[in-house]
């Protein structure tokens, strides 16, 4: 069936939203797109455009507008007709994900998201995997700053090392010169992730029956705070979703290609040990409130004051925004010798490392739109590297044999090699 839209950008009108139109309005020319724009208001879509239009110095005249509400699966449904692919920027996916997911494969749409949310990634592919399969389409989700760098990060790594890969730590390293803050959506998904996080066990009890092979040797964790003599800086472990999507990847890499799984654990960096005592601190008193549901309901009538001012319902300014940047550093160690199966053990310890770099701008509505259309255009124009079948998919599993890397890079998300190691 002929579909009127390559690309459909659902939630335009949200705050990344409206960001991922702007960047979709940059590319459309030269990738020759048709699309649209879909939200439940029509008026407040157009203003979007008009929006876009000043920004971008692009014509979008041309440009579809489409009525579509969560609440309403008929209008989701007649949505996903018009498109080849639905761009979901309607968070937190815990709350509105699922219908759009649910219209999409039911027509044989693919469907991509920027969720960073564990418990929604995992049970998409749980409940609709088969469906997807059986339609033909494709539903890739974390394909924003969540987590496209470190999953992408982890394949492009692996295929710099030139040996075997026995794990991968990350160190995210976020740099600001005039603040940095994200909108409510980003705080409002987390804390819901948090308070659910006991989902997560019997998910994947029910996701993956089989475990994984144990690998040695074992990666082990650096603790709560540590001093890290590859980045030099103080770290913690990072709580988003980078672990997880990249371990649902090299399942499928083992599953299917019967490659050994790569280890993985993800740090933040902090800019000294006092600013890591705070971090701890503003941590613990969030994990406590997010656990009952009167904190709960305090964490979401004062984002601003719980997160110290890291999150508020209007957003970074576009100043905060031009001065942020990220750089995301991918330690892998391993053997100059590939193992010849993936359950083989190799007995010595690993004598190889390999550091790696993901670096780009301000990554909440500068990097994640670039991540997310990219992945968008990769989808709708490689149809041939993509996995044989339709299927529910993380970016790594999904992208990782396109020109995904290679675009990204020249749109300002780099990756990069030649930096030095610990060993």
């Amino acid at each position: 069936m002929a579909r009127e839209y390559d690309l459909i950008i659902f939630g335009a009108t949200g705050f990344t939203g409206q960001y991922v139109v702007e960047e979709v309005a940059r590319v459309a020319d030269e990738e020759k797109l048709t699309w649209a724009v879909a939200g439940r208001h029509v008026e407040k879509l157009k203003q979007i455009l008009e929006k876009a239009e000043k920004v971008t110095g692009k014509s979008l005249r041309n440009v579809g507008v489409i009525k579509a509400d969560v609440s309403d699966p008929n209008s989701l449904s007649e949505m996903a007709k018009k498109g080849k692919i639905v761009l979901n920027c309607v968070g937190p996916y815990r709350f509105y994900g699922e219908a759009v997911v649910k219209a999409c494969v039911e027509n044989g749409t693919s469907h991509l998201d920027i969720s960073g949310e564990p418990q929604f990634l995992e049970r998409m592919q749980l409940d609709y995997n088969s469906t997807a399969r059986d339609n033909n389409c494709y539903v890739v989700g974390a394909c924003g700053f969540d987590s496209i760098p470190a999953d992408m990060g982890t394949v492009f790594l692996e295929q710099e090392f030139d040996g075997q890969v026995n794990s991968v730590e990350t160190y995210l390293n976020i740099k600001a010169k005039h603040g940095f803050h994200l909108h409510y959506g980003t705080w409002q998904s987390a804390i819901y992730g948090f308070a659910c996080a006991n989902e997560l066990k019997p998910l994947r009890k029910k996701l993956f029956p089989q475990r994984l092979p144990e690998c040695q040797p074992k990666l082990k964790s650096r603790g709560p705070l540590h001093q890290n003599p590859i980045v030099k800086s103080w770290c913690l472990p990072f709580p988003g979703s980078d672990r997880s999507v990249v371990m649902r990847s090299q399942r499928y890499f083992y599953e299917k290609e019967k490659k050994r799984p790569v280890q993985m654990s993800a740090y933040v960096q902090c800019p000294s040990l006092i600013a890591a005592v705070l971090m701890i601190l503003t941590a613990t008193v969030f994990g406590i409130l997010a656990s009952f549901k009167f904190g709960r309901s305090l964490l979401e009538k004062y984002p601003k004051v719980f997160s110290f001012g890291a999150f508020d319902h209007k957003g970074p300014t576009k100043k905060e925004m031009d001065g942020t940047s990220f750089v995301l550093t991918l330690a892998g160690k391993g053997w100059s010798e590939k193992l010849a199966e993936p359950t083989d053990v190799n007995k010595n310890r690993p004598e190889k490392e390999l550091v790696v770099q993901v670096s780009g701008p301000e990554l909440g509505y500068i990097a994640t739109p670039i991540c997310l259309v990219q992945a968008a255009l990769v989808l709708l124009h490689e149809t041939d590297k993509l996995p044989s079948e339709g299927g529910v998919y993380p970016p790594g599993a999904a992208f990782g044999k396109t020109s995904l890397i290679k675009r990204l890079t020249k749109y300002g998300v780099k990756f990069e090699t030649g930096l030095k190691s610990s060993l």
